[in-house]
């Protein structure tokens, strides 16, 4: 089992838990196929929408990869990004300052978004535990959204 971060922003993401599926990297495969079910994903808001200015820099999202498939959605004519299906939880939304002394996969603390520039990357296991202990503060519940 692996560890992910993802970088959207949360009017996107909030689209993705409601339809149980994600996306990365303004819709590449690449990034998806390095994931396996069962894995789990963290989605990092930087922004609370992807055109506008106002930041959030909270991890917004949580969730496990639930399928195997990677599929092409039809959002136009011109874009069809790939998805993943997703089961997602209900949890906190969780600011990401108050981790950032805590958090290995950020070694220079002054500069802690470094990490986030690509939009994807995995995450070391010790990690994602903080950071789900924050988001989730119960057992793991399902959000119905398949």
């Amino acid at each position: 089992m692996k560890y992910w971060i993802t970088v959207v922003s949360k009017d996107h993401i909030t689209r993705g838990v409601a339809g149980g599926f994600m996306q990365a990297n303004h819709g590449k495969q690449g990034p998806l196929t390095r994931m396996a079910t069962g894995d789990w994903v963290i989605i990092y808001s930087p922004k609370k929408s992807m055109d506008g200015d106002e930041k959030l820099q909270a991890f917004t999202a949580i969730g496990q990869v639930a399928a195997d498939e990677i599929y092409q959605y039809k959002m136009s004519e011109d874009f069809k990004p790939f998805r993943r299906d997703v089961t997602y939880y209900k949890c906190n939304e969780t600011p990401i300052v108050p981790l950032v002394d805590k958090l290995s996969f950020m070694p220079n603390k002054q500069s802690w978004g470094y990490p986030f520039r690509f939009g994807f990357f995995e995450l070391p296991g010790h990690d994602f535990e903080l950071i789900k202990k924050h988001m989730l503060t119960n057992e793991p519940t399902p959000i119905n959204n398949k």
